[in-house]
């Protein structure tokens, strides 16, 4: 089986990695997709996202505050 790898715009980088960050907060939110350890996993091995992006993913997705928007 190959692993599928996501279209360079959502890509880090990427004009639309934006919408990966929006859809890994509201999968992060939501009990249905199990425990957080296998959340954290599939968004940085299988999404790709950096210990950064995924410390703020989690932040917003805990708090609602974007940690960019904080003075």
């Amino acid at each position: 089986m190959t692993k599928k790898t996501l279209k360079k715009e959502y890509q880090p980088g990427g004009a639309k990695r934006h919408v990966i960050l929006d859809k890994a907060i509201a999968y992060l939110k939501d009990p249905k997709f199990g425990l957080q350890g296998d959340k954290r996993n599939f968004l940085m091995e299988e999404l790709g996202l950096s210990d950064s992006e995924y410390l703020t993913v989690l932040h917003k997705a805990t708090t609602g505050i974007d940690v960019w928007e904080i003075n």
